[in-house]
């Protein structure tokens, strides 16, 4: 479903399952621990950015630690090493930004990963790729609402290593092939993506089950 302007701007912006959704087919599985707040407001300016980006490290921090909590079928020796690896630095950027913000934080979000298949490699590694690539756009399209120098820095460092993270599930998933050098994620013009928080939210929102508001984010 396409966003509305007036959603995008200066309106309430929730996240809904009647968001645009992800097609990734699955079993239910439970949730894991995460306690939600009855809402998460992201707040102005760049905690406001700093917030989102919170919220995004918390989803794909919450994913890995769920991949390699039920392992898929056959997971190979270098399959596991990626992915902790990744898991790791997920939850290194979640901790990061947490210690930023301080008491400006938003809670722990509840998650909901009901449309993956955890058994399966191709759905984990699926929703991985949407992960990541989700991530570096995010980042990228974040970057222009950040004031403050050493939050562009840092928000910098990390869309570097989410690239990464999108080049090695793409290893894993399609071996060495155009695919794995970004085919469908960079341009004619050899440029990343970057998308706007509203869309970004958008994407995410079907795995996601606190509603989070952003009044001012465009």
């Amino acid at each position: 479903m396409e966003i509305k302007t007036s959603l995008s701007r200066r309106h309430l912006l929730k996240w809904t399952g009647t968001a645009a959704t992800i097609a990734v087919a699955g079993s239910l599985l439970p949730n894991f621990g995460i306690t939600a707040a009855l809402a998460a407001e992201l707040g102005d300016g760049d905690i406001g950015v700093l917030n989102y980006a919170y919220a995004l490290e918390q989803l794909e921090a919450a994913f890995y630690t769920q991949v390699l909590a039920t392992p898929y079928r056959d997971m190979q020796p270098n399959d596991e090493v990626i992915l902790t690896a990744i898991r790791d630095h997920e939850i290194a950027h979640r901790d990061f930004l947490k210690k930023a913000l301080g008491r400006r934080a938003i809670p722990g979000l509840e998650v909901d990963f009901s449309a993956v298949n955890f058994g399966s490699r191709n759905s984990v590694l699926g929703t991985a790729d949407v992960f990541e690539n989700l991530g570096v756009a995010a980042y990228n399209g974040a970057g222009q609402l950040i004031s403050n120098p050493d939050y562009l820095a840092a928000a910098g460092s990390i869309v570097s290593i989410e690239a990464r993270h999108a080049a090695a599930i793409a290893d894993l998933r399609r071996a060495y092939s155009a695919e794995s050098v970004g085919k469908g994620n960079v341009d004619s013009k050899g440029l990343d993506g970057a998308l706007l928080p509203s869309q970004v939210l958008a994407r995410a929102a079907p795995f996601i089950v606190t509603p989070v508001t952003a009044a001012t984010l465009p």
